[in-house]
């Protein structure tokens, strides 16, 4: 089966530079699973219902399945606070 391709806004570039070591791993370990099998992580709900997460220790990814073979990242953050800022930022896109 073909991979996708994954699609890392400049800011996430960023912040995936600057996590921890060992996290970063996990979360690379992750994209690259995402890569092969996109449906990996459970669909979420609600106002997020177009996005998926998929869970990295507490961390979560937080994606979409474009129709074109891409995954977009949207955001990447621990999950306490990620659904609620992954929120705020798909509002501010409007």
């Amino acid at each position: 089966m073909e991979s996708y391709r994954l699609r890392v806004p400049r800011r996430l570039e960023e912040l995936l530079r600057g996590l921890h070591p060992g996290l970063k791993r996990k979360v690379r370990a992750g994209l690259d699973s995402l890569c092969s099998e996109p449906t990996l992580g459970k669909a979420l709900q609600g106002e997020l219902a177009e996005l998926r997460s998929l869970r990295v220790g507490s961390f979560r990814i937080i994606y979409r399945v474009a129709p074109s073979r891409v995954i977009e990242l949207v955001a990447i953050g621990p999950r306490r606070a990620i659904y609620e800022e992954t929120l705020r930022l798909l509002r501010r896109q409007g």
